[in-house]
């Protein structure tokens, strides 16, 4: 049959970027003489900002996954999502391992995105902790209390330690959840290994460039930060809205993101002892322990793999904890 109606395993897909990082996936990969950096793109059908192709994932047989899926968007997507989205499959799947701790950024809204890139996405973020090293794994997510726009404009400017003071720091272990609307000022420490789920775009305001870019040029999208500032929720957030504590959930789907996350994406650990079938749907899927099958391929810790819609109900077999991501909800959008 076609790879087209099967799930199909992906190879590493690591475009450069600027930080740090990349043992852990090398290692969830067995792959440890691997430098690949910190990022691996997962069924990647988006491009860094900017750029024609980097970003971009192959399918085993050489064609790139967005234009198999842009190609028979009822087949990888079902109808369903296909009559919202087209052949946009509306999420991006990466694995990120902070090698060192990230500056303080935020990303637009949809709004914002299409107002000034004319893209009906922006990037909201659900980040899954799976791995954690050194003493104290933290995230930083949101303002602790209200923040006037010209105090984030001055902290900006002068690029200010305060940014990073004012977010609330969450100490993090493999199990944990974040989920991080458009907007929410944010940053992942050092240590931090996580499966991000975002909309599929690559537009970032880097609100704290110094050390990070090679200037302040690099941090705003190309729209000057008297703009790009206007994307920044800079009302308070509370740490209990956006944070779940998951690890203890053992059955065999654990739904890791709540309903919030629905109309942008949505996400799941499966723990198989045996035989599961997962029901129809455009899915990625990390393996993070055991070994066993997915419908016909064989999987192991650190495998990867797309599956299309029109693989029906697949039936997962063996000893196997992963986690599925998904796309938004179709019946959740506008609501």
């Amino acid at each position: 049959m076609s790879s087209d109606t099967q799930p199909v395993p992906l190879a590493a897909n690591q475009p450069r970027q600027f930080y740090r990082g990349g043992a852990a996936i090398a290692a969830l990969r067995n792959d440890v003489g691997a430098g690949g950096g910190p990022e691996d793109w997962v069924a990647s059908t988006t491009t860094r900002f900017g750029k024609d192709e980097a970003g971009l994932s192959r399918l085993p047989d050489g064609r790139w996954l967005r234009d198999a899926v842009a190609a028979d968007p009822v087949t990888w997507l079902g109808a369903e999502h296909a009559a919202e989205f087209g052949g946009d499959t509306a999420l991006l799947v990466k694995l990120l391992d902070a090698g060192q701790r990230l500056p303080v950024h935020c990303h637009p809204s949809n709004a914002f995105a299409e107002q000034h890139f004319g893209c009906r996405h922006g990037k909201t973020e659900g980040w899954i902790v799976v791995g954690t090293t050194g003493p104290e794994p933290t995230v930083y997510i949101g303002f602790r209390e209200d923040v006037p726009a010209d105090v984030v404009a001055r902290w900006v400017a002068e690029q200010d330690p305060a940014m990073l003071d004012a977010l609330n720091p969450v100490a993090v272990s493999p199990g944990d959840t974040v989920f991080v609307p458009a907007g929410v000022p944010h940053a992942i420490g050092e240590g931090v290994f996580i499966v991000e789920l975002q909309q599929p775009t690559d537009f970032s305001i880097t609100l704290e460039w110094d050390g990070f870019l090679a200037d302040a040029e690099a941090g705003h999208l190309g729209l000057g930060y008297d703009k790009a500032l206007d994307c920044v929720e800079r009302r308070a957030q509370s740490v209990d809205d956006l944070v779940l504590r998951t690890r203890a959930e053992t059955g065999p789907s654990v739904p890791l993101l709540g309903t919030r996350a629905d109309p942008f994406f949505r996400a799941d650990r499966l723990h198989v002892s045996g035989t599961a079938a997962m029901e129809p749907s455009f899915g990625v899927l990390v393996v993070l322990e055991g070994a066993g099958t997915v419908g016909p391929v064989a999987v192991h810790r650190g495998s990867t793999l797309v599956v299309p819609h029109a693989a029906g109900e697949v039936v997962v077999t063996g000893d196997v904890v992963a986690v599925r991501c998904r796309p938004p909800l179709v019946s959740s959008l506008g609501s």
